[in-house]
């Protein structure tokens, strides 16, 4: 059996009316970083320690608005679900290590999340 080398990160977007788009995002964890620290350090950051609007870190975001029209339902916020090792390969299209997108979580949740339509980039 493998050992574990990378971590998924698992995380939704969840409208007003309580609909659900689920989603995840593989990172490479060179640095052998726990789930604990992980958890701690990302939701220390996040809004209410689980709200984080994904394109200000540079993830796929998965608003259930994408092909119709924004709702007064709608927002730009996600929600953090789990950590978890994973065999998996890296799914991250910046190709960060998890030490990496933590870090950008934490300069982020330091400056401020800002809730509205942004551009994804690495």
């Amino acid at each position: 059996m493998s050992t574990p080398e990378n971590v998924k990160m698992i995380y939704l977007y969840r409208d007003a009316s309580n609909y659900k788009a689920w989603a995840e995002i593989i990172f490479r964890n060179p640095d052998n970083l726990n789930l604990n620290e992980i958890e701690e350090r990302l939701t220390s950051r996040f809004d209410s320690h689980e709200f984080f609007v994904a394109a200000q870190v540079s993830i796929p975001e998965v608003f259930l608005f994408l092909h119709e029209r924004f709702t007064e339902d709608d927002h730009f916020f996600h929600e953090f679900h789990v950590v978890e090792f994973t065999t998996d390969q890296c799914t991250d299209p910046c190709d960060r290590s998890i030490k990496t997108f933590v870090e950008q979580v934490e300069h982020v949740g330091r400056n401020g999340w800002r809730p509205e339509m942004q551009k994804f980039q690495c």
